[in-house]
Parts: C-alpha cells; structure tokens; sequence
C-alpha cells in the first residue's frame, strides 16, 4: 500500500496523493467507484521502477480522503482531478482510470484536450456512446436496485461482481466497506452523469483501451469493442480477468501499460 502522504484541500475535503516524483513521463492513475488507491498498487510499483513519474491519489469521499466535504458528483471529480494536475505542475500527464477513473479521465480529456497527452481506460464505458434504449433503462433503474440491497451485503455483492480471484476481491471487499451505501450510490450516479453520448466525438489523444475477459459490469463487453473499432483502435482484452483486470492479472495489464506507453514515447 502506498502511504499518501500529501493533501491537496479543496471544497471541504483533504484529497491525499502520492508522487514518485522524477523527470519520468507522469502518469496519473484514478480508482474505480467505491475503491481507493490501493488497486494500483502493482502498477504503481511496476512503472516507477521503469523511470515513470507515477501519482496515485483517493477521489473525494474514498480511501483516505474523507469525509467528503462536498457531495461526490461528476463535476466535482473532474474539477478534482484537474485540479490535482495543475497543483503539482505536471506535464501533460498520461491519465489511467480503471471503471469510474476510466469515465472521469475521458471526461478530463474531452474538456481539456490539451491537459493529456493520453488515456489509458480499464474496464470502463464508452462515455460518448450512442445508447440504446434498453441501456438507458438499466442505467436509470441501477441506483434504485443497489439502494434495494442491505448495506451488510453490497460490498461483497459488488466485489464478487468485479473481480475473478480472491485476493481481489478481499481488496475489494476492504475498500468497498469504507462507504455507506448512500455514499456508494452518490458515486454511483455520478459515474451515470459523466455518460454523455456523442457519436461524432473521437479522443484527441493517443487511447489505450484495456479489458478483462470475464467483465460482466454493465455494457463495457459490447461497448468496448465498439468503441475501439470506432476509434481505430486495438483493445487489449485479459484472459480470464474480470473488471478490476489490473488486480486479477496485474502482470498483463502492466505490460500492456508500457507496451503502450513505449508506442506512444517512440
């Protein structure tokens, strides 16, 4: 575990970072819903021995960053996490986002074309995805059901849903307990607000699009394929991984990573 020992304060809450520092390309990497830092622990530790600038950091109202302060929501992530960027002056960092870090780094980039120089997605939707109506349903009925769930029973329910092997899921289980329900469902419906469907819309940085085999969350089996044909792409699919790919199989997602960071570098 990486001890965060930095804070960055802002609108009523101490956002805890750390920065390996160095003359390395940086590399900023947000944490899916409900989790924290942590799950980039073998990433973190991979890429800095390699001369990456590495910065891991807990979204508002996560891991070391609580309380909250003000309400989670997408807006306040993305003014966050840019924010983050310009406090410790990086230099066009890559974003690496995993579920709702994924969501909010195409969301940063969208806004901010010039702040990336690319973005690297793990078992994440396509924001700008044309949606059927039948998604449109699921979406609008996901924050009712999880609600509907006993707060005893969600942070297992969600871990066994993200992750294939148990240490991941006990990782899982730790961060997700961190929440109460209510927080888990303000994140929840936040991570749908940063969904905004635009079909014209291609990513102006160079994108690596990553995804564990047996992800089974939401839409991203058939909407990552699509989107990666749509921007000409290659998807870089896990065997045998499930959401949380970097956790299950750290080793083929970090060598995804930097095969990816060496094309973009050459």
């Amino acid at each position: 575990m990486v001890n965060l020992a930095s804070v960055l304060s802002l609108h009523g809450c101490a956002l805890r970072y750390a920065d390996s520092g160095g003359d390395g390309v940086p590399l900023v990497f947000s944490h899916g819903a409900g989790a924290d830092h942590v799950m980039f622990d073998a990433q973190s530790e991979y890429l800095r021995a390699r001369g990456y600038r590495v910065v891991t950091w807990d979204m508002r109202g996560h891991g070391r960053s609580r309380p909250a302060g003000a309400p989670f929501t997408a807006e306040r992530a993305i003014a966050d996490l840019c924010a983050l960027v310009e406090h410790l002056a990086l230099d066009r960092p890559v974003l690496v986002g995993q579920s709702l870090g994924g969501n909010l780094g195409q969301a940063v980039v969208r806004r901010r074309p010039d702040l990336a120089r690319a973005l690297i997605v793990i078992g994440s939707t396509w924001n700008t995805a044309p949606l059927s109506w039948n998604e449109r349903l699921l979406l609008k009925a996901a924050a009712p059901s999880l609600s509907m769930i006993s707060t005893k029973r969600l942070p297992g329910m969600m871990a066994n849903a993200s992750a294939v092997t148990e240490k991941a899921r006990a990782d899982a289980r730790r961060a997700f307990f961190q929440l109460s329900k209510e927080e888990f469902v303000q994140v929840w419906r936040a991570t749908v607000e940063l969904l905004d469907p635009d079909p014209g819309y291609r990513t102006p940085v160079p994108l690596c699009l990553i995804r564990g085999e047996r992800d089974r969350t939401g839409n991203i089996a058939s909407a990552m394929p699509r989107w990666a044909r749509t921007e000409g792409v290659e998807e870089v699919v896990i065997p045998g991984a499930g959401h949380i790919a970097n956790q299950d199989d750290p080793r083929a997602v970090n060598v995804a990573i930097e095969a990816f960071l060496r094309r973009i570098s050459a």
